[in-house]
This record gives structure tokens, C-alpha cells and sequence, in this order.
């Protein structure tokens, strides 16, 4: 197969240098300023040219910290056709913030399907000592194999780097623990039994799987870390349906959607005449879940009154983990039953801890085993994946609801436009927009301007990831504005029950004759 070379380098000082000899005097000083030593270098053609000189590459990498005018003259000055990557470096000689830039513009490159075999080349004389020290450990660890060059004058030379950081220097704890993370993330999900219906093939998803299949037969708890909309909830269907209680019951409760004086009574059941509206006996979600798996939702948003008796219960005997005693609301005869719990929250639960606000304590009794939910917009390479079961899903809903009904398709164009987004609802406002697009459009196939009219209309997460949608494509900045514009009126109403002075109050409105005309103004139902 034939190869295709592609280089990476560093813009570096010398290389400026060699540059300047070429400028006006006036010119000369503007490139030479913060350089060291701040002198032309006459009669060397610098590094990069150097190398480019004695070898041939299909592509040329350059990243630059420089002020863009710098970079982009060197560019211009090197000739050919580099391919310019500005970054930014608080710290040249931080060798953390180095591998941070550096690997996130080598994976964006070598991740690129190509025909050809990629044959990855690494310049190492350009830059700080840790830029080099950088370029070794990536080329000689997550990217090998790489060829490494270095320059003299005019000198260039393919260099030999006589060690394998893999085989050779990384100690073994790291390699048994690289070895761990490789068994949990082996199999597909699609593969592994009770993980059927998760969708995606991803590292950061397989390692989620791999660590829930870990957990799944054993009888310790579970707390699911992540966003709101990643699929806690599936997941912990997934564990339950992959453990020996899948035949009992799985019991959910969002412990956020109940009010503080109903959750007890929703957990642990009440008698008769214990409150206002207790007609008569009732059984709680612990007895209910008897022999099975106890799913807490938002378990985060527990009051103290509330932690401290969800501890009382998950306090078993050292023999029988999943032993739970309890007393219904109103009753004074302890009831008993076998329960799994599994536990998910999207706030940081340790931070909580650390401020007092959540109990420590409790805290270690959800948290024998942790596993983190990846956001949407890390499992890009999953979303058209995503995208294609959401929509098998809502077709087969509406079907069901709507004799005759079509089958609706999302084209090549609104796939792309999915895949870019950022997602700050994650799953479940990629759900919610799908939906929306399929009522609301007549034809057969959801085209790129139905879904960015209908995720216009679904808030997710918060307005910062709003920044980050993506330009170009029919972007309109007006539009984007008056859809925020929308979205928040409406939430105030909301929120105020239609009053429109504590609606105004909301917003931050001097008066509430200014929130008046913005909802006259934008069509906005009040």
C-alpha cells in the first residue's frame, strides 16, 4: 500500500531567525522582538527549511505559538503549502500544557481517513527542550511508529531513537493498569450481555460498559456519574439486566422530581392516616424492589433529613450487602428486603462532600464502584449511531399512533450537522429535537434546516455551550440570538406563573412594560 509522509514541527526561534535575514531592516525588527538571541541568521536557511530541502512530504505540520502575523509570514516566506496550526501556550517549557496541545493537533490529523498507509515523521530540532521531550514520548507511545528528523545548519538527517517507551520505560504498574483498561473496553456494548440496547463504539463508552459489566454480578452498589441526558438511567437498566436479579423487579425514582415531604413516604411507604392523603397502607419503592435493583435518580438533591435515613438503610450487615431494614412513614414495625442500589447524579458529589453538603459518609456507601457517563459531544464518532436508533425509535412510535404513517430518514447534510453539534443536552435533547423534527416536517427525509429550527427550540444543559454551535452551513447569528431571546422570555413566564413584573424581576427588566414589548416583539405567548 502506498504511504503518505506527513510532517509535524514546531515553528521555532532559529527558524524565525532565518526568516529575518530575508526581511527590510523595518521588517526585520518587528520578527526579531521576544526572540532569543534577537538576531538575523544569515546564511542558514533555519531548521524547517532545512529538512524540507533534503526530504519530500506529502503534508507539513506546523504549529506555531506566534502571533498570528508572525506565523502566517513564515508560512508565506517557507513556501509550498504547510499547513499552519496556532495554539496557545501560557508556558512553553510546561510539559502538561505541551501534551495537551500537541496531542489534540496530532489526533486531528492522524485521525483523518486517508487511502493511503499514514507514515508519521516528527521534527524534533525546532523548539524548547520539552516541546522535543514531547514529540518523543507521543511518537514513541500513543503514535508509533514515527520517524523522528533533526537539522543542523544545513545538515538533516533521519534520527535514531534507540528505545520503546511502551516496551521498555513505562513501569509496570501503568502497563497492568493500561492492560485493565484495555480487557474493560474489548468488546463492544452491543456485545456484552444486558448492554444491548446502548449504542456506540467508542473508548470512552466501551470502558463505561466494561466497568458496569464488572460491577453487574456482583451485589455492591453503583454510582453513575454524569451530565444530565447521557443514559444513567439505561445504564443502570443495563447492570440490572446483566446481573443474576434480572428477573425481579428494577424500580426507578428520581429523587429531584418528588418534593422533600412525599420522597420518604415514595422509598419507604406509609400506613394509613401517617399524613394528609394517606387513604390507606402503602408499599414503598425498597419494598417494592424487593430481590431486585433500586435505581436513584439525582440521588444529589437528597435534603440531609432524607440522607441521613437513606444511610440508616444501606447500613446492612457485613454478611448480606443488600439487607435493608426500614420503617414505613407512620409505622413503628421494621420491614425488611433484599435491594441492589444503584445511585446516579449529575453534580460533583465529592465537592458536595468537601462543602458539607452532602454526607461523606453516605456517600461511600453509593460509591463502591464509580463509573462516569461520557458527554455526547466527547462520543462524536457515535453520534450518527445515536442519531439512526433515536429516529428507529420515534418512526416505530409514531407508527404505532398513526395508521399510514412514513418512515422518516435524516440526510447526509443533517447528519453532519448532529455530529457537529455540541449537544449540551446530550442524549436527551438530541431525542427531543429528532422528535420535534419529524412532527413538524411534511417530507420524507429530515434535511439540515429542520433539525437547526427544531434544537433552536429544546433548551439543553445551559446557555455556555451555545457558544460553541457550529458556523457557516445557513448559521444566521440574529436568528441564534432571538431564539436564546425566545427561550428565556418563556422560562421566566414560566417560572413567575405569568406574572409579568416578577417575570421583568427574573430577566433583570427595569420595568416589566420592557418585558411587555420584547414579548410583543417576538411573538413570545406569555
Amino acid at each position: 500500500m502506498k504511504s503518505r509522509r506527513i510532517l509535524f514541527s514546531w515553528i521555532g526561534h532559529t527558524d524565525m531567525r532565518a526568516m529575518a535575514a530575508s526581511l527590510p531592516a523595518d521588517r526585520q525588527a518587528e520578527v526579531l522582538k521576544g526572540l532569543s538571541p534577537p538576531t538575523p541568521l544569515a546564511g542558514q536557511p533555519g531548521p524547517i527549511r532545512c529538512l524540507l530541502d533534503e526530504e519530500h512530504f506529502d503534508e507539513v505540520h506546523l504549529l506555531s505559538d506566534y502571533p498570528a502575523s508572525k506565523a502566517q509570514a513564515f508560512v508565506k516566506w517557507l513556501g509550498g503549502s504547510p499547513i499552519l496550526h496556532p495554539v496557545k501556550l501560557a508556558n512553553p517549557t510546561d510539559y502538561a500544557e505541551i501534551f495537551r496541545v500537541v496531542d489534540a493537533e496530532l489526533a486531528a490529523v492522524v485521525s483523518v481517513p486517508r487511502a493511503d498507509r499514514l507514515d508519521l515523521c516528527i521534527h524534533l530540532s525546532p523548539g524548547t527542550p520539552a516541546m522535543t521531550a514531547i514529540w518523543l514520548l507521543l511518537g514513541k507511545s500513543r503514535y508509533q511508529p514515527a520517524s523522528f528528523y533533526q537539522t543542523h545548519e544545513r545538515r538533516a538527517w533521519l534520527t535514531d531513537v534507540p528505545f520503546d517507551l511502551v516496551v521498555d520505560y513505562v513501569p509496570q504498574v501503568l502497563r497492568d493498569a493500561d492492560a485493565r483498561l484495555q480487557a474493560l473496553s474489548g468488546e463492544s456494548p452491543q456485545d456484552v450481555r444486558g448492554f444491548e440496547s446502548i449504542v456506540g463504539d467508542g473508548r470512552s463508552l466501551r470502558v463505561a460498559v466494561g466497568r458496569a459489566r464488572r460491577a453487574a454480578p456482583r451485589d455492591v452498589s453503583v454510582l453513575l456519574l454524569g451530565e444530565s441526558g447521557t443514559g444513567k438511567e439505561l445504564f443502570a437498566r443495563a447492570i440490572h439486566d446483566a446481573s443474576r436479579r434480572r428477573a425481579r423487579p428494577f424500580v426507578a425514582i428520581n429523587c429531584a422530581a418528588i418534593s422533600r415531604e412525599l420522597l420518604e413516604s415514595e422509598l419507604f411507604g406509609h400506613v394509613k392516616g401517617a399524613f394528609t392523603g394517606a387513604a390507606g397502607d402503602r408499599d414503598g419503592a425498597f419494598q417494592e424492589a424487593d430481590g431486585g435493583t433500586l435505581f436513584l435518580d439525582e440521588v444529589g438533591e437528597c435534603d440531609p433529613a432524607m440522607q441521613a435515613k437513606l444511610l440508616r438503610v444501606l447500613q446492612p450487615p457485613e454478611n448480606d450487602p443488600c439487607h435493608r431494614v426500614f420503617y414505613r412513614v407512620g409505622d413503628s414495625k421494621p420491614r425488611t428486603s433484599n435491594v441492589r442500589i444503584i445511585a446516579a447524579t449529575n453534580r460533583d458529589l465529592l465537592a458536595a462532600v468537601a462543602e458539607r453538603r452532602f454526607r461523606s459518609d453516605l456517600y461511600y456507601r453509593l460509591a463502591v464502584i464509580t463509573i462516569k457517563l461520557p458527554p455526547l459531544r466527547e462520543r462524536r464518532q457515535d453520534i450518527p449511531a445515536i442519531a439512526a436508533a433515536l429516529m428507529g425509535r420515534i418512526n416505530a412510535a409514531f407508527a404505532r399512533q398513526e395508521p399510514g404513517y412514513v418512515h422518516k430518514k435524516i440526510s447526509i447534510t443533517a447528519i453532519e450537522f448532529v455530529r457537529k453539534h455540541p449537544w449540551p443536552g446530550n442524549v436527551r435533547q438530541l431525542f427531543n429535537t429528532l422528535t420535534q423534527a419529524a412532527v413538524m416536517t411534511d417530507g420524507e427525509v429530515l434535511e439540515r434546516a429542520d433539525l437547526a429550527d427544531a434544537v433552536a427550540e429544546v433548551p439543553g444543559k445551559d446557555a455556555v455551550d451555545l457558544l460553541e454551535l457550529p458556523l457557516g452551513n445557513g448559521f444566521s447569528l440574529e436568528d441564534h440570538l432571538e431564539r436564546i431571546q425566545k427561550h428565556y422570555l418563556r422560562r421566566a413566564m414560566e417560572e413567575a406563573g405569568g406574572v409579568k413584573k416578577r417575570a421583568a424581576d427574573l430577566l433583570g427588566y427595569r420595568n416589566y412594560q420592557t418585558l411587555a414589548a420584547q414579548l410583543e416583539r417576538l411573538d413570545v405567548d406569555p
